[in-house]
Formats: C-alpha cells, sequence, structure tokens
C-alpha cells in the first residue's frame, strides 16, 4: 500500500485516542456509584462542600445518557481539531462526530491528500472513521476504516488497553469524576457559560496515581500503561470543569503536558436526552486497521499503532 493511506491510518488513529484523552479515565470505583440519576436539576439544594457538588453533578450527568458536543483539541504541534455530533455513554461510548482538523502536522498530512475532515461512528465495540475517496481509491474502494478497541489493546500495550477502558466505561462527565478521584478540588466561582449561570471547579489530577486507583485494567495492563505515560513525559494534568443549575455539565477544559508537547482540550455539552442513532457503515465499504498494519507489517505493542507518532506516547 501506498505511504499516503499509512499516514491517513495512523491520523486516524491518533484522532482516537485524542478524542478518548487522557482525562477519560474511568474513575467511577474512586468516586462513588454513578447510579441511574434523575437529570432533573437539584436547584436550591444546599452544597456543604465542592465534593458533595460534584457528586450531585456526576450522577444527574451520567443518568442523562446522551448529550450534543463541541470540543477542540491540541496536541502540541502534531495536530489540532475540532468536533462536533452527538454521544450517547448508557453503555459504552456510542455517537456520531464530523471531526476538523484546523492546524498542526497532520492537518497539513491530510490537506495534501484532500480533505482536513472526516466523519467518525462510535459503537459499543469499535469506533469507525470515514478516510475519504482518496483512502478508498488505494483500498479496494472502501471509504472506512474500523478501529475494534479489543485489537487496539492488542497493538497498543498499556496504552491501547486503556483506550479500550476508556472507550467502554467512560462518559462525557470523566473530569468530573477526575476531579473526585483526585482528592484536589476547589470552588472558583459563579460564571456564565453560553448563557447558563454555572458554579466553576478547579483541580490538579496525578494522572499515573488516578489511572492505578480507578481503571479496569489489570496489574500488568497498568504497568505497561505506566511505562508508556513515564516515556510521554506525562505527570499531572489540570482540570476545570463548569456545573449548571440543573447538576449537569457544560463546560470541560484539561491541560497537561507530555514529550512531545502541551495537550488540551475544551468541550461544550447541551441538549442532554437528545437521541443518538450511531450505526456501523456497510462491511463491503469498510477495511479493518488490524489488516492495513499486518500488510504493513506492524506488530502488537510496537507503540507506532496507539499514537500514529511512534513516540510511545498514549496521548
Amino acid at each position: 500500500m501506498k505511504s499516503t493511506m499509512v499516514r491517513r491510518v495512523t491520523v486516524s488513529i491518533a484522532l482516537t485516542t485524542a478524542l478518548a484523552g487522557v482525562t477519560a479515565c474511568n474513575s467511577s470505583d474512586s468516586a462513588g456509584s454513578s447510579g441511574n440519576g434523575d437529570k432533573a436539576g437539584h436547584k436550591g439544594v444546599t452544597r456543604v462542600s465542592p465534593i458533595a457538588a460534584l457528586r450531585s453533578a456526576q450522577k444527574s450527568t451520567d443518568g442523562a445518557d446522551s448529550a450534543r458536543v463541541e470540543s477542540t483539541t491540541t496536541m502540541g504541534t502534531l495536530m489540532s481539531m475540532k468536533s462536533g455530533g452527538v454521544m450517547a455513554w448508557s453503555d459504552g461510548i456510542t455517537g456520531d462526530l464530523t471531526i476538523t482538523y484546523t492546524g498542526g502536522t497532520m492537518a497539513e498530512t491530510m490537506r495534501r491528500i484532500g480533505s482536513d475532515s472526516m466523519e467518525a461512528r462510535y459503537l459499543s465495540d469499535a469506533y469507525y472513521a470515514n478516510m475519504g475517496d482518496a483512502f478508498a481509491a488505494q483500498a479496494g474502494g472502501r471509504h472506512w476504516i474500523r478501529y475494534g478497541y479489543d485489537d487496539l489493546a492488542k497493538f497498543g500495550g498499556g496504552s491501547g488497553a486503556l483506550l479500550k477502558d476508556q472507550m467502554q466505561n467512560s462518559s462525557p462527565n470523566q473530569s468530573v469524576k477526575l476531579l473526585l478521584a483526585s482528592g484536589d478540588v476547589k470552588k472558583v466561582g459563579e460564571e456564565t457559560v453560553r448563557g447558563k449561570r454555572a458554579t466553576h471547579y478547579a483541580g490538579t489530577v496525578d494522572v499515573g496515581d488516578l489511572a492505578a486507583r480507578s481503571s479496569h485494567l489489570t496489574a500488568g495492563q497498568l504497568s505497561d500503561m505506566k511505562k508508556q505515560f513515564t516515556q510521554a513525559g506525562i505527570t499531572t494534568e489540570d482540570v476545570d470543569i463548569w456545573v449548571d443549575t440543573e447538576d449537569l455539565l457544560v463546560k470541560a477544559v484539561t491541560k497537561g503536558a507530555t514529550a512531545s508537547g502541551t495537550v488540551s482540550s475544551t468541550a461544550y455539552y447541551s441538549d442532554y436526552g437528545v437521541k443518538v442513532s450511531a450505526v456501523a457503515p456497510p462491511a463491503g465499504d469498510t477495511e479493518d486497521f488490524k489488516d492495513i498494519l499486518a500488510k504493513q507489517g506492524m506488530t502488537p505493542g510496537s507503540g507506532d499503532t496507539s499514537t500514529g507518532s511512534g513516540t510511545g506516547s498514549p496521548s
């Protein structure tokens, strides 16, 4: 296969990791049970502490099941992108997003191949990326690549296992759970987010310690993941969230440093309870990423498949 196909494969793998994000470590075990909370508000309830407020926000947001999402993500000089669409999380992450690359070397690569945007679909067992006509011309007419989470875990080592865990156990309010699990959270104040009154909370998370205490990974996977976090230079992450008067997350901002540069993201959530009906693309129009990588001679645990950059970074 031509090198342009490989570049688009690695771009999409990096995108998958970016969308899950280092901040998506599932922390429900340490943050308390989320349950199936009523998404109705808790207006007028006095909060005795930021922790109490965040527990209520966690329950309400998890129980809402779905939302419309707009986000921007930057990964050093490698990539900046924006995305928008609908996501659901009652049974792993499902949804449809449109992603546009706005800067960085990956955006330049995408533009050279004829497209700086793509459609992404999430199902409970896999992620699908529509790579466009240029890719299809090299892949027997197939436009979509399928990334099975089991395959990502196999090929990506510890960071691949972490990604699988994130995609199958996360919800948009992982930033809320991060702050709860960190034990380092403060109330910043009352602010307005897109016309809604919201309370701003902030804290700093020890990424490696959080993953060890709160993910669903095995001891071996955690050990592998920690090594890759260390190689990437990831130590801590700053988290800011905004919760509205109905105890629903309306904005989240995360920022952390890696060996490849600063990784930051900003996400807005609205229209909670929106209908989400993501379906897998036709099999005849889909190529599996593990088959493409096998043709390129890539082997499980090489690191390249989890990041697309060969740096071993999990983000």
